[in-house]
């Protein structure tokens, strides 16, 4: 293959790795440009890495050095924040400021994992389409409800890009690389990976609703689907089953049959289920949580909680 990159060409790329970062996102967000610059015999890409420290540790053993400070203001072209553990509880005004400042030069800014949530704790998330690592979603709807989230594994709008995290930046770089040198190109690059099923934006971050309930019970699939949708603003059964198709009656029926609960029941572990990855993965106060998850208050919650459980949420803060 001829040489199809250059120095004067390159496509810059900054990533911001925030510590404790999910490392696997980091692999699937950076090997693919290493990769085509080592296929395209070029320099299609520059990758730079910005901290405050001189490393940032991942949450793993590996660590990631910097090669430039945050407040440098370099000619880039995308800049991606890479963040997992708990970004909501993020304190850096500097970064926020900095990454502010990049925006109005002009440079797209992105997040990988949690990194979208910090976008968005920065204030620059505003009138644009966005996706997050579905367990920060509930925290940031929590924090910002006007947020425009989608379930998706990527999205792309206009100067902003935000990637769900784990795999899926490497379909998200697939996108970008097919944009930049086509895709032809962009298959070498994801064969080099074995990447050989390239998923689309839209595809959902999670397994679906059949995998996940055990069940191809149309009511059952309808009423999960209604039920995932108003964590915090819980249905009646009478509006669960009007949405299923069936009368309360058959819905309850159909539940026990395929899950061995009822379905408010069901309803309500899965609301439970949302409060006790909050607890672990975010930093909202036990009020926030419980009105996050559709409970009237924070006792109601904790009672709930507790019977489910079998220990006080306290017992599930990191």
């Amino acid at each position: 293959m001829d040489k199809i990159g250059s120095v004067a060409n390159s496509f810059r790329i900054g990533i911001v790795p925030v510590p404790g970062f999910a490392l696997l996102s980091y692999s699937c967000t950076v090997e693919p440009f290493r990769a085509a610059n080592l296929l395209g015999r070029g320099d299609l890409y520059k990758v730079s890495h910005f901290s405050h420290a001189g490393t940032v540790q991942s949450s793993g053993a590996a660590e990631i050095s910097k090669d430039m400070q945050i407040g440098e203001e370099p000619d880039l072209d995308l800049l991606l924040v890479i963040a997992g553990g708990d970004p909501m509880s993020l304190r850096d005004p500097a970064l926020f400021r900095w990454l502010g400042r990049m925006a109005r030069r002009g440079v797209t800014l992105g997040g990988v994992s949690g990194g979208p949530a910090i976008l968005a704790r920065a204030g620059l998330m505003q009138d644009r389409r966005m996706t997050v690592h579905w367990e920060h979603a509930p925290a940031l709807t929590e924090v910002d409800p006007n947020l425009m989230i989608e379930r998706r594994l990527y999205v792309i709008d206009r100067d902003r890009v935000t990637c769900g995290g784990g795999t899926a930046p490497l379909d998200l770089a697939h996108a970008l690389i097919t944009k930049h040198h086509g895709a032809l190109f962009a298959r070498l690059v994801s064969d080099w990976f074995l990447h050989t099923d390239v998923r689309p934006a839209a595809d959902p971050q999670r397994g679906g609703l059949v995998e996940r309930v055990g069940t191809t019970a149309p009511p059952v699939l309808n009423a999960v689907a209604a039920m995932e949708d108003h964590i915090a603003d819980p249905l009646s059964l009478d509006e669960l089953a009007d949405l299923a198709g069936v009368t309360p009656r058959q819905l309850n029926r159909v539940f026990r049959e395929k899950t061995g609960e009822s379905t408010m029941r069901y309803y309500r572990q899965l609301r439970l289920e949302t409060g006790h990855n909050l607890l672990r993965n975010s930093s909202l106060s036990l009020t926030n949580i419980a009105f996050a998850t559709g409970f009237a208050s924070s006792s109601n919650f904790t009672r709930a909680f507790a019977d489910l459980y079998g220990a006080p949420p306290s017992r599930f803060r990191r």
